[in-house]
């Protein structure tokens, strides 16, 4: 695939995954009546969901990682050229920031507009690197023994990450950005940022060393 297509297949999926995750928010408060684990169960089901068509949809084009440490990761392990990486981190955050703006505009909101959500501490923080070492995993074990079930398993993974973690597993650096553009029920306050993204990334590569060493091996 040329470089266009991979960059039009990560802005349109993690455009599509932004809209999702934002739009089942502001719905899932809009409909919960101040219920925020009614909220979060609508905004959990609908993340998932999306995971599932929004992966089987481009995997044969970009493979699928609407995540910058994903790409990273990929990287890293030779997977992805020098050239190839910045479109694909561009393609994502681009996407990610329009797929804010989609879900705001469509609920009647401002079209990007910073949230004023405090998710902040050590709890959260390590909430993120625990769900994104747990995403890299899921990806790596997967694409090893089944590859063709990776689709449902991250989609499973995070749809349960979302419940087990205190930060409710944002796992990706374009998402906590976009996510601080909306004001709203998966928003996050602009200053909180940068924890959240360190962690992300020390989670990310504390999973890939120990895979990398785990997953090095021959079959007999």
């Amino acid at each position: 695939m040329s470089l266009s297509r991979k960059f039009v297949a990560e802005f349109i999926g993690t455009m599509f995954l932004l809209a999702v995750v934002v739009g089942s928010g502001i719905m899932g408060e809009k409909l919960s009546g101040g219920n925020a684990a009614i909220a979060l169960l609508a905004n959990t089901i609908a993340t998932g969901a999306s995971l599932i068509f929004l992966i089987f949809s481009f995997g044969n084009i970009s493979g699928s990682h609407f995540n910058s440490v994903v790409s990273l990761t990929e990287a890293w392990r030779g997977n992805l050229t020098r050239r190839e990486l910045p479109i694909y981190l561009g393609g994502q955050i681009c996407g990610a920031i329009c797929g804010t703006a989609i879900a705001n505009v469509m609920f009647e909101l401002p079209i990007l507009f910073a949230s004023t959500k405090i998710r902040t501490g050590f709890s959260q923080w390590f909430s993120e690197f625990i769900a994104t070492f747990g995403l890299i995993m899921v990806i790596r074990t997967g694409s090893k023994f089944h590859a063709e079930f990776v689709p449902l398993t991250v989609a499973a993974y995070i749809t349960s990450a979302y419940w087990f973690t205190s930060s409710t597993s944002f796992a990706n650096p374009a998402v906590t950005i976009a996510r601080s553009m909306s004001n709203t029920f998966a928003g996050i306050r602009p200053d909180d940022i940068l924890p959240f993204i360190i962690s992300q990334i020390l989670g990310a590569v504390t999973a890939t060393f120990l895979f990398n060493w785990l997953l090095n091996f021959e079959e007999k």
